[in-house]
């Protein structure tokens, strides 16, 4: 079973997702296992009795309008997801928009490499104290050139495309949409559709019974 580990501090934000579809039922079938872990637990208590607070980030010394997480919070966090465990194959990922591109091929290496725990670094803010990524020895993995608000989004891009490589998760090889031809034009009934006065309907092709003409469609699309 696949382990994914991810340390957040919104951890509310992951769970409509991965409780539901594909996710859920792989849960279900315990393919993968998903634990959230927030560094707020892990946090020093500041301020005074009356006005407790949990510290998880701090100004940056480089200066700017932002706040940095501090790295002890994260780094106990992920004390506790490892645990005491010495078994297994475990990977642990930041994500950062400058990071290794996350690819198709990222996902399906994850499995032939047969880790067993991944866990995922959820930034926010300014980002991470650069020192948890030397400690833990991390990669960081970008899914796009752009900034979000947060790691939360990635995280669940990822989730979701490595759960799809495990065997048993999509129910049948054939649903993997890399592993067959496949056009990016899909149809379904009825064969005409009536919108606004006009009538748009389904490629001939694809109505035709002929099996290869339908396949070389499908390459070209």
């Amino acid at each position: 079973m696949l382990t994914f580990h991810i340390i957040t501090l919104f951890p509310e934000s992951l769970t409509s997702y991965i409780g539901e579809s594909i996710l859920s039922r792989a849960q279900e079938k315990k393919l993968i296992k998903i634990k959230v872990y927030n560094p707020r637990d892990f946090a020093e208590v500041v301020g005074t009795p009356e006005y407790p607070r949990l510290k998880v980030d701090g100004r940056p010394y480089s200066g700017g309008p932002g706040m940095v997480l501090l790295p002890g919070p994260i780094l106990r966090a992920v004390g506790k997801a490892r645990g005491k465990t010495k078994t297994g194959k475990w990977k642990t990922i930041i994500f950062s928009p400058g990071g290794t591109v996350f690819t198709n091929a990222y996902a399906k290496n994850i499995i032939d490499k047969k880790i067993t725990d991944i866990i995922m670094i959820c930034g926010r803010y300014e980002g991470i104290d650069a020192r948890v990524k030397k400690i833990l020895k991390a990669e960081e993995v970008s899914i796009g050139e752009y900034v979000l608000t947060g790691g939360e989004l990635p995280a669940m891009v990822a989730m979701d495309s490595i759960s799809r490589q495990i065997k048993g998760v999509l129910g049948k090889f054939e649903s993997l949409e890399e592993n067959r031809i496949s056009s990016h034009e899909v149809y379904t009934r009825p064969e005409i559709f009536e919108y606004q006065k006009k009538k748009y309907k389904v490629p001939a092709v694809l109505l035709s019974g002929d099996h290869k003409k339908i396949e070389e469609w499908k390459r070209r699309g």
